[in-house]
């Protein structure tokens, strides 16, 4: 069942309660001019237009929850007017990430999708490789492929399998899979494949070569991740060790001059901040790892 996040509905149920208020999505549809490919791409049965509204009607439904569960207790708990500015930035923050989340998730659905195909796909060509090579047709071979265990790469040639299965030549086959496919490498290898079958050049070979050319390419791909892997490293020393220890001591010294006080919160936002940080380093050192599985 296709699920959105933020959405408490099916996509079924939330396209007939947005349906009134679609023309709110034509307008946000123009601030996202790829995500109806994008959509298409991981197979939502859904429009740019039909996304952007559902996307706005939930997150306005989360803003008024995140509002008048703050309001009530501001009223209730007769609390300063201070929390009352901050349950007007809460609300405010909870519609815009609410909203941005849920627009930009087909594409990091894409990107997940993308990663995990180009994680597996030298085994299954190898797979494939193997089959072809031992005198095994090219259809038996992607049957072959599609019972293995290579996620989206076995169930797109099951995919592709059942096409041919129900009459579709081996070439339109392969070829409408690059059709909805995010991933260049996969794209790339059918069209070389489908190339071979159309120009009666031997599979076997063209396997060797797509292989070949793949296993340097990632060899490539690991080899610049190492070496962005130095500067990555100087730059979490200095943000997340010198400079916190230097500014530390650097206040210290300060106050004991200048008598300035240092309160603790001043401390307590230096640990958020290097908190914060240090997640958004793992997480730019995690999406600069190629997409290699060893």
């Amino acid at each position: 069942m296709q699920k959105i996040p933020f959405v408490t509905l099916s996509l079924p149920k939330a396209k007939k309660i947005a349906k009134p208020f679609y023309g709110i999505g034509s307008r946000l549809s123009k601030l996202f001019p790829g995500l109806d490919a994008n959509l298409s791409n991981i197979d939502f049965d859904v429009n740019a237009r039909e996304y952007l509204t559902i996307a706005f009607m939930f997150s306005c439904f989360w803003t008024g929850i995140i509002f008048a569960s703050l309001f009530s207790m501001y009223q209730f708990m007769q609390l300063s007017q201070t929390f009352f500015f901050v349950t007007i930035i809460m609300s405010a923050t909870t519609f815009f990430v609410s909203f941005f989340y849920i627009s930009l998730y087909p594409k990091l659905m894409i990107s997940k999708r993308t990663k995990e195909i180009e994680k597996n796909i030298i085994f299954a060509l190898r797979h494939l490789q193997v089959q072809v090579k031992s005198g095994v047709s090219l259809f038996d071979g992607l049957v072959s492929v599609s019972k293995g265990n290579y996620g989206i790469i076995s169930k797109e040639f099951e995919t592709c399998v059942k096409k041919i299965s129900t009459g579709l030549s081996e070439t339109e086959a392969l070829e409408e899979l690059t059709i909805k496919n995010p991933s260049l490498h996969f794209r790339r290898v059918i069209w070389q494949i489908t190339n071979a079958i159309k120009s009666g050049v031997d599979i076997g070979n063209i396997l060797d070569n797509i292989v070949a050319n793949l296993s340097y390419e990632q060899k490539v791909a690991i080899r610049k991740y190492g070496s962005q892997l130095n500067p990555l490293a100087m730059m979490y020393m200095m943000v997340a060790v010198i400079m916190p220890t230097l500014g530390i001591t650097f206040l210290v010294i300060l106050s004991s001059f200048t008598g300035i006080s240092i309160s603790k919160m001043m401390f307590f936002l230096i640990l958020v901040s290097l908190a914060v940080f240090q997640f958004s380093f793992l997480g730019i050192v995690k999406n600069r790892r190629p997409s290699v599985e060893l």
